[in-house]
């Protein structure tokens, strides 16, 4: 049973192209100030954020009926949204979500810009190109 039409979830993922775009610029860095370092991780906060909403979208629009980050991220991978890896990772960033924010401590900031370009990143980038290729043949 599906709750409506996909436009909600559609535009969602519009606005998850736009901050995953940002969050790549903001990877390919070789190096970082303390400043750089700390909008890699605001960019992936809100990327992160715009991750799962756009999940929890389209799974509404599947009938589907979860609304925590947690549950989301889950049923992503029972929808084979998610291989079980990505979502492991993707739960990890979740449960990390707010030692990220401690970038004034230089030792958690270097461990939030590595996993961040190595392991955060790297999922969300493959979550975006299966939810395109779902949106593409719909």
């Amino acid at each position: 049973m599906s709750n409506g039409d996909p436009v909600r979830w559609q535009q969602r993922h519009d606005n998850f192209r736009k901050a995953l775009l940002q969050l790549e610029a903001a990877c390919d860095k070789d190096a970082y100030s303390d400043l750089e370092r700390a909008g890699l991780v605001q960019v992936f906060q809100f990327t992160f954020e715009l991750a799962w909403k756009t999940l929890k979208d389209l799974l509404f629009y599947e009938g589907f009926s979860v609304n925590s980050p947690r549950e989301v991220i889950r049923q992503a991978f029972v929808s084979e949204y998610l291989a079980e890896a990505d979502t492991a990772t993707l739960l990890e960033a979740l449960q990390k979500r707010n030692l990220l924010t401690h970038t004034y401590d230089e030792e958690t900031a270097e461990e939030a810009e590595h996993l961040i370009r190595t392991h955060y990143y790297p999922a969300l980038h493959r979550l975006f190109d299966t939810l395109q290729e779902k949106r593409s043949h719909g």
